[in-house]
């Protein structure tokens, strides 16, 4: 006789104060839709935690049961690790406080949080910590694996600004990791990814950012790109950590600013950033406007909060998204080469290539200070394949690893791993370098028998025999 849903999960389901969701409850087709629609797996079960008791009880429950797991913060992993098929999912995505000490500069903020409401609250005070350009990521995966936005190269990594963690382990245990406690933890949550527990709390460091900082789009021809890529590079070697300049190449959507023609031309992009004062900031961009002929800008003085969400419209719930990255410390003509080539036959018009600024900052953290070792990356590429019908799979896929490939040669072998897709499990070991060997006995001393799998997965070593295998025949 088969056991029903209901009757594997109501032991669990008498422990937790939130809500549990099976296949048969309304609103579960919701429940386990995420970012990425290319991810459509089906759960046994969600448990929506209400508190860090409930994350407890669940992460108990899984162990227990060798259940499989997986854990969902904002649901906007590229790689669709915060669903799980037939297994449990943990949601985070209620435990979403934040709350500031003006004072001391200090956020704590819940795993469920969204960029957008750390940087909420943050800047009711004049105060940012890095983070990413889309203010729909999630906090929680975000800084595990990282985290980089328009404020790295003057104030680091989004784990070089956390402070401290609170972690349900695999045990089940509570702890607070920080530099002074659980400090081999901490180490590892820096960049570890979730592979070493549940985080329920960050606290991260602070710095005064706006309320209005100088931001906005400088936009070039096609034609041009090379010129203003080359140009670009040599204003970059000597510009200050507080002006940050990114470069997205794509067709033009319809912004208001560019001429009608221009829509759905292929186009590169400055995305300029700049936190100081306002009149040093329009002497300092002044030259971006005289790398060509520009089809025309959008740059002005606004609020942090609204820059932070200026992509969004871009990066909306619903499309098929496929991700390919590289790690670059310098950028040689024969990239911007090979970014144009792939440019000129993108498989969709919502495809693009964008490149990051690094260094700063970022790069004066020494590599093995904890699990993000990626220091000599001074530009992340990431090549984003974005569609909307199941159709254009294969040739979108095709486009980016091809694109990957070509330009394979020039870049440094590391990567960022949450820019990786769940097709890189052969790059874990690149993303961390020379780290994760320390990061697999970790993994051994924090969850041995591999309960947080569901991700960019760390193989502890020396590898264990699960306890809910130890009895069976």
């Amino acid at each position: 006789m088969s056991t029903s849903p209901h009757d594997t999960f109501s032991v669990l389901k008498e422990k937790i104060r939130g809500e549990l969701i099976l296949p048969d409850s309304p609103g579960y087709d919701e429940a386990r839709t995420i970012w990425n629609a290319m991810i459509d797996k089906r759960p046994a079960a969600i448990v929506r935690c209400s508190c860090v008791a409930d994350v407890v009880a669940a992460v108990n429950f899984t162990r227990e049961t060798g259940i499989l797991v997986a854990v969902r913060g904002g649901g906007h992993n590229i790689a669709g690790n915060a669903l799980c098929d037939d297994g449990l999912v943990i949601d985070l995505s209620q435990l979403k406080t934040v709350r500031v000490d003006s004072v001391s500069r200090r956020a704590f903020v819940g795993p469920g949080a969204t960029l957008a409401d750390v940087d909420r609250e943050t800047q009711a005070f004049g105060l940012a910590t890095p983070l990413g350009i889309n203010s729909t990521t999630g906090i929680s995966g975000l800084t595990l694996g990282g985290g980089f936005g328009w404020l790295t190269t003057q104030y680091g990594m989004t784990v070089d600004n956390l402070v401290s963690a609170r972690v349900v382990t695999a045990d089940g245990s509570t702890l607070r990791a920080s530099a002074d406690e659980n400090s081999d933890l901490f180490w590892a949550l820096r960049g570890g990814g979730g592979n070493f527990g549940i985080v329920t709390e960050f606290e991260f460091q602070l710095h005064p950012v706006g309320p209005e900082i100088l931001a906005g789009l400088i936009v070039y021809p096609i034609s041009e790109a090379k010129s203003v890529l080359q140009q670009l590079r040599t204003y970059l070697a000597s510009a200050p950590s507080n002006l940050n300049v990114w470069t997205v190449v794509r067709q033009a959507p319809p912004l208001p600013f560019l001429p009608t023609e221009v829509h759905g031309r292929p186009i590169i992009a400055l995305a300029v950033f700049f936190s100081g004062d306002t009149a040093e900031g329009q002497t300092l961009i002044a030259p971006l406007r005289t790398f060509g002929n520009p089809y025309g800008e959008h740059l002005g003085v606004q609020p942090y909060t609204r820059w932070q969400q200026a992509f969004d419209p871009l990066l909306t719930l619903g499309a098929r998204n496929y991700w390919k990255s590289h790690n670059f410390s310098t950028l040689p003509d024969a990239v911007f080469d090979c970014v144009l080539e792939y440019a000129g036959r993108f498989p969709s018009p919502h495809c693009e290539i964008f490149i990051g600024r690094l260094g700063g900052a970022a790069a004066r953290v020494a590599p093995d200070a904890m699990a993000y070792g990626n220091r000599d990356a001074n530009f992340v590429m990431n090549v984003h394949g974005r569609w909307n019908t199941p159709q254009e799979d294969a040739t979108c896929i095709a486009w980016a690893r091809e694109f990957f490939h070509a330009s394979a040669k020039y870049a440094t072998g590391g990567v960022y791993v949450n820019f990786m897709t769940h097709d890189g499990v052969d790059r874990i070991s690149s993303a961390y370098g020379s780290n994760y060997d320390r990061l697999a006995h970790l993994k051994a001393k924090y969850d041995p028998y591999n309960l947080f799998r569901v991700n960019q997965n760390i193989i502890p070593t020396p590898e264990h025999e699960p306890p809910w295998t130890a009895n069976r025949g």
